[in-house]
């Protein structure tokens, strides 16, 4: 009897191997290729039936209706998904244990059903009394919810054929879903693939929003093949600290609206509550009076979001100093750090660095450079910056501050939390037409790192390691 044929798939990236190895060389990864059973190959018969039929093509120019949207009822998540679910979209959920993946899923899906709309819930990893627990617990124990607990895709698409109107079924979580057709583990890459697909195929088919949650590994990305990512149409990140009682709901890819859009959510015992206005909450505890403080006037997606950034110098005992940073690019500080001390005359190179964004928050746009530098500088100087300033640019290599966009909508934000001046980038005057700055806001146009350095350090010549900022010739 002849031996079923096998293959050798990497766990973390899908890559199919010629025999197994310790260390996968597509992705680097150890201990992650697994032997499974190689899938049938199509005879001849099969191409000649698959092959041949031509495709028709249409004109780009045509008329196409915008989307119908079903909105769940929580601001926040409508936002991030672009004002509501999309019929025959599929959306992926990721995020740390714990974090909230499942209690946002089973209050949006109860509130949608409260809404009169058909949603099912599907746990593959709690049984039915479980969730039944955490919905009493978020009091959505009388939402009209259609709950199971099944891990079978051949089942659960079988139950999904039969149901009539169903406008959303959640997931979760995609990694314990197994077809029985593949010889291969739950989690694994076929099997999540595999899964994934004939979850897609009946979405598409059927007209209803599927929603499908999934594990991340410890780098923070979703576990699984890559392709997981480009099946769907939007993928979502959970994202916060276990210290923080803050969540932030991050939309990175989005067929049918604007990705990089977050929401704001707050964990409590009734479950996850949003926050409307995110910039007071994360400025709520700040004290203006201390050295190495700055406010960072920032943009996600369409939102303003101003935050703290913070920064501390410690005397370092050993020849290596340490950078620590929480919530940004630990390489970007490194540059900036090097313009500092290149362009700005900072002696930077005997102090341990810490940088933290308070909240909890992370920044990813290099706009933050400037809120950074004025934080370091402070701390370096020993003197607070201005309480009532905010702080918005990109920093060069050379120490030019260069433009960001959507300035007027950063400084509104600051202008309704009650900032009356803003550190911003020097606009070029090719440009033309003048910045709207809202009333009772002073713009403070920074062409160069070492101007700001200057007004910070108050024009002392060195001390405390503060060297006299000079711009170079």
């Amino acid at each position: 009897m002849a031996r079923p044929a096998s293959r050798f798939v990497c766990q973390a990236c899908g890559a199919v191997a010629p025999k197994w190895a310790g260390r996968c060389e597509a992705c680097g990864a150890w201990n992650t290729i697994v032997e499974e059973a190689a899938p049938a190959r199509p005879g001849p018969a099969a191409k000649a039936a698959t092959g041949g039929r031509r495709i028709a093509f249409v004109p780009l120019a045509g008329e196409s209706a915008p989307p119908a949207r079903t909105p769940f009822g929580i601001p926040e998540l409508d936002r991030v998904l672009g004002g509501g679910l999309v019929p025959a979209s599929v959306i992926l959920v990721g995020g740390d244990p714990g974090i909230g993946k499942s209690t946002i899923l089973l209050q949006a899906a109860a509130r949608l059903a409260g809404a009169g709309a058909r949603a099912l819930y599907i746990s593959g990893e709690e049984s039915i009394d479980q969730v039944r627990l955490r919905a009493l617990r978020l009091g959505l124990s009388t939402a009209p919810l259609g709950l199971a607990a099944a891990t079978s895709v051949a089942e659960i698409a079988a139950s999904l054929e039969a149901e009539r109107g169903v406008s959303l079924v959640v997931i979760d979580s995609i990694q314990t879903m197994w077809l029985e057709t593949l010889d291969s583990a739950p989690g694994t890459v076929a099997q999540v693939r595999a899964s994934a697909a004939e979850l897609i195929r009946l979405a598409k088919a059927r007209g209803f929003a599927l929603v499908l949650v999934g594990h991340v590994t410890k780098e923070g990305a979703i576990a699984g093949p890559r392709v997981l990512e480009h099946m769907v149409d939007a993928v979502l990140y959970f994202e916060g600290e276990r210290g923080h009682a803050f969540r932030i709901l991050r939309g990175v890819k989005n067929r049918f609206g604007g990705t990089d859009e977050i929401g704001v959510f707050e964990m409590t015992e009734r479950g996850l509550v949003e926050v409307a206005n995110p910039s007071a909450l994360f400025l709520a505890e700040r004290r203006g009076n201390v050295a190495g403080s700055a406010v960072f006037a920032g943009m996600e997606g369409t939102r303003p979001v101003l935050v703290e950034v913070q920064a501390l110098l410690a005397p370092s005992p050993g020849g290596s100093p340490r950078r620590a940073v929480v919530g940004w690019d630990q390489g970007r500080l490194a540059m900036l750090l090097a313009v500092l001390e290149a362009r700005c005359g900072l002696t930077l190179a005997g102090a341990d660095v810490y940088l933290n964004i308070a909240g909890g928050f992370r920044v990813t746009e290099p706009a933050a450079d400037l809120a950074v530098a004025a934080a370091l500088a402070s701390a370096v100087a020993d003197r607070p910056t201005d309480a009532s300033m905010v702080f918005f640019g990109e920093v060069g290599l050379s120490g030019e501050v260069r433009m960001v966009g959507q300035a007027e909508a950063r400084l509104k934000e600051a202008a309704k939390l009650g900032f009356t001046a803003a550190a911003l980038p020097r606009r070029p005057a090719a440009q033309g037409r003048g910045l709207a700055v809202p009333d009772g806001v002073t713009a403070w146009e920074v062409g160069h790192l070492a101007d700001l350095v200057a007004q910070i350090a108050g024009g002392e010549k060195r001390r405390q390691g503060v060297a006299q900022p000079g711009r170079p010739g």
